[in-house]
């Protein structure tokens, strides 16, 4: 088979992306998605996406880890694909489309700035020196001191790999206060079982932790090892959180084709 693709990176968190509006692509195997997104031997990617017709919305979303396996919501991803849906003619003030857990809605703003709105959360659970929460996938966000020296893959895939998360996986935050309403976000993410550059549904979890307002709106920025990101929000509980947006840059790498 021969695929023809686009790259795109956000905030580093890079990704394969696939026309897949005539179904061509349905058939690709785990074990071929999971080639195509080797560093080594294939086009190298966090991940891999295809925009799919979907009736009543602008488009669907299939998100497949590195590791080929269906996963839940990408928000850096999502944003992503939002800027491939322009790039293949769909041009439009805003955009509707379908995720694993959800409608998501999205706009394009000036400097390839994607706002990509999350979906609501309801539920934290604390634990003291960490929290868990579900931003679209399921998060840990634990608070460090000296974030760089953390050893983050490591301690990412003990708790990844903990009996509390093995089976179903979680991805891992490590995050430090470094101003008022501003962080610095280290991610391990399963499927990829190592650090990435940016995750956003984990940026957006961590930003959700350490808002500071007890109601109202909250903006927090964030930065990550591949950039900076922004989650606006609105706070309406101690642990609900409502109108998420995540603001960052979504960017063309490159395009090609390849044999799969």
């Amino acid at each position: 088979m021969t695929i023809e693709f686009a790259k795109y990176q956000g905030t580093g968190n890079d990704f394969i992306l696939l026309d897949n509006r005539d179904g061509r692509y349905d058939a690709l195997t785990n074990t071929q998605i999971k080639k195509l997104c080797d560093r080594h031997f294939g086009i190298g990617a966090d991940g891999l996406m295809l925009l799919n017709t979907c009736e009543g919305y602008d488009f669907e979303m299939k998100y497949r880890n590195a590791d080929g396996h269906p996963s839940s919501m990408c928000g850096n991803g999502g944003r992503c694909i939002v800027r491939f849906a322009h790039q293949l003619g769909l041009h439009k003030d805003s955009y509707t489309f379908l995720a694993a857990d959800g409608v998501h809605e999205a706009a394009i703003k000036d400097h390839n700035l994607v706002s990509l709105k999350m979906k609501d959360v309801d539920h934290v659970e604390e634990h003291g020196s960490y929290a868990i929460l579900d931003t679209g996938s399921p998060h840990f966000v634990k608070f460090a001191n000296d974030i760089m020296d953390v050893d983050v893959v490591a301690t990412g895939r003990d708790i990844r790999y903990s009996n509390a998360f093995k089976a179903e996986g979680i991805n891992v935050n490590f995050v430090e206060s470094i101003a008022q309403d501003s962080i610095y976000v280290r991610t391990y993410e399963r499927g990829v079982e190592n650090e990435t550059l940016s995750c956003g549904t984990g940026v957006t979890a961590a930003a959700l932790v350490s808002a500071h307002n007890d109601r109202g709106f909250n903006q927090v920025e964030v930065k990550t090892p591949g950039g900076h990101l922004s989650v606006e929000f609105e706070r309406t509980g101690d642990r609900t959180f409502t109108n998420i947006w995540l603001t960052g840059p979504a960017v063309f790498v490159f395009a090609g084709n390849i044999d799969a």
